[in-house]
């Protein structure tokens, strides 16, 4: 009886021990692996939308030591982008970013006088039949043209441009992804720039006049190969509550959050949230660039829209591919559409969900800009299947789409249910969501 208690002992304690053995080694492997985890060498995964075809998107995945780079101002990241050229190169961002930190005034050319603007170009002195023109108007082009290379960066082919902590981002500056390929954004809070010097346009809006400016947050410009992962987009501390009137008509400073355009292509934006913001993503901008026939593949997937007014997106002869988005709308904010049917577009809309408010009809989702296919099918509105294309035709028969994009996509890592996207897609989309 001892010889057997003994033996059943030793059992007992070899087995302990090699639990203990186990335990020691995945801890340490885990905590290696935690160590080890680097979301600036990620690659966009195969099959994630156009931007995993062809040569897929890796971004600074292979750069060396030598060029990775910790930046914590603007004057930094300009530095950083511009180092190496196209090698690989990660550029990790800590804190924000302020691209305008001494103020408009800075940029203002010598005698430009905004007060004097607006009295040369008031309509009651200068009507609405022309462009302004003079010699305040040359001042404000001087000085918008002072502000605009302060302002933007260009980002090269093989970068990951990656916020890191909980607070990384950039305030007034404009990321230019322009002829480049293979780049990856993610982990930012991008607050929308402000044009400091927008033109007075008196022939524009039917002749009663507009105030137009300029820079995006981030402009995809004839680049492949795009990941835009995990970021958020958003008026910040300016929304366009906070902006002046001139000439009966909002001294708009924003332009877009997100533009993918001039024969852009193969580009997955996935995750973000895009906030508080009128023209919010526009994929193709102008029905006459030929040049982007056959290109502009772009696929949407998990994004948070809310409190957008439109364009998310608006689309001209892209082959877009927008699933499982989330839309919210609430019953203060201005909202005309979510999809723009736009010049040669082949939109599919599947399965995105839609918060709207009583009032606001779901035949307000779609917008017909040209007459051009699209898909919507599988869409939810405030948790009912609708189908958006026979709501919209039979509320505005006058503007009737086609039903019926013409291809079906394939670049789909995993749909969940619309109905699943308000927990999912508005816990985790944005800036921090990622890893």
């Amino acid at each position: 009886m001892t010889h057997t208690y003994t033996r059943k002992a030793h059992r007992a304690a070899a087995t302990a021990a090699c639990a203990a053995l186990v335990l020691a080694l995945t801890s340490t492997v885990g905590s290696a692996h935690a160590r080890s985890h680097d979301l600036g060498r990620e690659s966009l995964p195969p099959g994630d939308g156009w931007g995993s075809t062809g040569s897929g998107t890796t971004g600074g995945a292979r750069a060396d030591a030598a060029h990775v780079y910790t930046v914590t101002t603007w004057a930094e990241l300009k530095a950083a982008l511009r180092k190496g050229g196209d090698t690989p190169k990660i550029i990790k961002v800590k804190g924000t970013l302020d691209a305008t930190a001494s103020g408009c005034a800075a940029f203002a050319a010598e005698g430009y006088d905004f007060a004097r603007y607006l009295a040369d170009y008031d309509p009651a002195v200068w009507g609405h039949d022309k462009q302004v023109s003079g010699v305040q108007e040359d001042l404000r082009a001087a000085s918008a043209a002072r502000q605009k290379p302060a302002i933007t960066a260009e980002v090269p082919s093989h970068t990951t441009l990656i916020g890191v902590g909980g607070n990384a981002g950039i305030v007034g500056g404009s990321l230019q992804i322009k002829g480049a390929d293979n780049v990856i954004v993610r982990n930012l809070t991008l607050e929308s720039p402000l044009d400091c010097f927008p033109q007075w346009d008196p022939t524009d809006d039917n002749r009663t006049g507009a105030w137009n400016s300029e820079y995006d947050s981030a402009v995809v410009h004839g680049s492949t190969h795009i990941w835009m992962d995990h970021n958020t987009f958003t008026d910040g501390a300016h929304p366009d509550s906070t902006l002046p009137s001139y000439f009966g008509k909002i001294y708009e400073q924003h332009d877009g959050e997100l533009d993918i355009v001039k024969g852009a292509d193969r580009v997955t934006v996935s995750w973000n949230a895009f906030k508080d913001h009128d023209k919010t993503l526009m994929i193709g901008n102008s029905d006459g660039a030929t040049g982007d026939a056959g290109r502009l593949k772009v696929t949407l997937h998990h994004n948070l829209f809310a409190g957008i007014v439109e364009r998310a997106p608006r689309v001209r002869f892209g082959q877009v591919d927008a699933y499982n988005n989330l839309y919210t709308v609430t019953g203060e904010q201005k909202y005309q559409y979510a999809f723009g049917i736009g010049h040669q577009s082949q939109l599919v809309a599947e399965k995105n969900a839609f918060t709207l408010p009583a009032g606001v009809s779901a035949a307000n989702i779609l917008k017909k800009w040209s007459d051009a296919p699209v898909t919507a099918t599988g869409n939810y509105v405030n948790g009912h299947s609708v189908d958006l294309v026979a709501v919209h035709n039979a509320e505005m028969p006058g503007e009737a789409l086609r039903s019926g994009a013409g291809w079906t996509p394939a670049l789909r890592t995993r749909v969940d249910d619309p109905r699943a996207l308000p927990g999912l897609v508005g816990r985790r989309a944005g800036a921090g969501g990622a890893g």
